[in-house]
């Protein structure tokens, strides 16, 4: 259980999923912040226990293996870092820098297909019946922690500077981040497959 939950906890990362949340978001909205946080967590705890329950049946329905699964999920989480690089370098637009904010990004990260892999092989290797109990229970822990820090971001964002150099800083190291994540996830998935 601990070990399924510290996985879990490090595959979705809410250290970097505030970073995604809070950029973009209008410091002065916190209501919209909030909704927009429990949205996201639902979102992401709904993907991820279809994942628990359906996941490998679904990629073997495909002809998927785990394998390819992670080398896909590696390439979306360097697009994903490399798209936080490139706007950091962008001029932000003041009148559109908040109308343009997504939640996309923040969901694609956490439920990243690395982070749906981890949770196949953890209910795959802890089901006991048909329900994979370990793996839900892992996934609500996790899920409130990150709804936690998100509300935590969405309260307390009005207190930082936008876009300020510590900001910009901060969001391309974590861009890189989740570049090396992005190859890691797809490096072992191709020595995997080459395995195979």
């Amino acid at each position: 259980m601990v070990q399924a939950t510290v996985t879990l906890l490090a595959l979705v990362n809410p250290a970097m999923c505030v970073a995604l949340f809070i950029k973009g978001r209008d410091p002065h909205k916190s209501g919209r912040n909030v909704s927009e946080a429990i949205g996201a967590v639902l979102a992401i705890a709904l993907i991820l226990c279809v994942a628990a329950f359906a996941g490998r049946n679904i990629l073997a329905l495909f002809g998927i293996s785990l394998p390819a699964f992670s080398v896909a999920g590696g390439l979306v989480l360097a697009a994903i870092g490399t798209r936080m690089m490139v706007s950091v370098q962008a001029a932000p637009d003041p009148e559109t820098s908040y109308a343009d904010a997504s939640i996309t990004p923040l969901i694609l990260f956490a439920a990243s297909p690395g982070t749906i892999t981890g949770v196949i092989t953890i209910a795959a290797s802890h089901k006991n019946g048909s329900i994979p109990l370990v793996t839900l229970i892992a996934i609500g822990i996790v899920m409130g922690i990150l709804l936690a820090v998100l509300l935590a971001a969405a309260k307390f964002s009005k207190n930082a500077k936008n876009g300020g150099l510590a900001r910009q800083v901060v969001t391309s190291y974590m861009g890189l981040i989740v570049i090396a994540m992005g190859v890691q996830f797809a490096l072992t998935g191709f020595k995997d497959f080459m395995q195979a």
